[in-house]
């Protein structure tokens, strides 16, 4: 089998049913040999009754369900280790995503060696609320300085990988909406290859399960926490530099301004620093050796 597709759902009846089918029509016409793995993540408005009769009536589908809702990440866990192919695509069941660009995604993975292809939400007609934009633009511009790599896209949900490579980074991945950005910033921070295809993005049927405020605060966390774990010397090194530049700055003044010359400020900011620095050298001693 060539690619198994992945799509979490989660009270999505309004939009699944003509997902599904306008991408079953899309993969049967590729030419690639497919199945399409929805996983009910514990729907309550019929989404997995519709699935079940998509399955029963297309054949290519399966239903994998959650007894309850459990999350976007969960979901997309557990419909990844029931693939049968090597090459695995996400996508989502509310019709934002351009799903017929899957084989072109596919074809770039398998032409450029990549370990994951990303469909970038930076086509002509994308459609991200105004609302989002501010903290969707921070986000991006974070992960690109602690990662080192240009990142137009942070958290796009319609990627095509490899099984193999993602699934080594499950430990890493919440069973929230960070499955997306963690296994990005995961796979660039061990150099694995990965290529970014623009798309557009439409307009959600339903209502989104975002939660603006919470889950920026949760993404700029998690962001820290991944590089921490792969690169900790660029989250360690920045703040020790700030506080022992200031700190000698601050001594040079008093020594010079004050009569009673060097206070115990700027040694409190220097042993700070220190303090900072060798947590640091530790952290990437660490992720060294695992």
């Amino acid at each position: 089998m060539d690619l198994t597709v992945v799509i979490p759902a989660y009270n999505e009846a309004g939009a699944v049913t003509p997902t599904i089918e306008e991408l079953a029509a899309t993969l049967a016409s590729s030419g690639l040999e497919h199945e399409i793995v929805v996983v009910d993540d514990g729907s309550s408005d019929g989404t997995g009754e519709q699935v079940a009769d998509l399955a029963a009536k297309l054949g290519v589908v399966r239903l994998v369900s959650h007894e309850h809702n459990r999350g976007y990440g969960a979901a997309l866990k557990t419909g990844i280790r029931a693939a049968n192919a090597d090459v695995v695509a996400i996508t989502d069941a509310d019709g934002t995503y351009p799903n017929e660009r899957l084989p072109e995604l596919y074809a770039r993975l398998v032409d450029e060696r990549a370990a994951m292809v990303v469909g970038s939400r930076t086509g002509e007609h994308v459609h991200i609320p105004l609302i989002r934009r501010p903290a969707k633009a921070f986000l991006r511009w974070f992960a690109h300085y602690l990662s080192g790599h240009p990142i137009p896209d942070l958290n796009s949900g319609l990627r095509v990988m490899r099984r193999d490579v993602v699934s080594q980074y499950f430990k890493l991945v919440s069973d929230g909406f960070s499955f997306t950005t963690t296994t990005l910033l995961a796979m660039l921070a061990q150099n694995n290859p990965v290529v970014y295809v623009p798309i557009d993005y439409h307009q959600r049927t339903g209502r989104s399960k975002i939660r603006p405020i919470h889950d920026t605060l949760n993404f700029v966390i998690l962001i820290l926490r991944v590089c921490v774990f792969f690169e900790p010397l660029k989250v360690f090194v920045p703040p020790a530099a700030l506080l022992a530049f200031t700190g000698m700055a601050y001594g040079l003044w008093q020594s010079i301004m004050l009569p009673g010359g060097l206070g115990e400020a700027p040694v409190l900011l220097l042993v700070a620093a220190l303090q900072i620095l060798l947590s640091g050298l530790i952290a990437d001693m660490i992720s060294r050796r695992s």
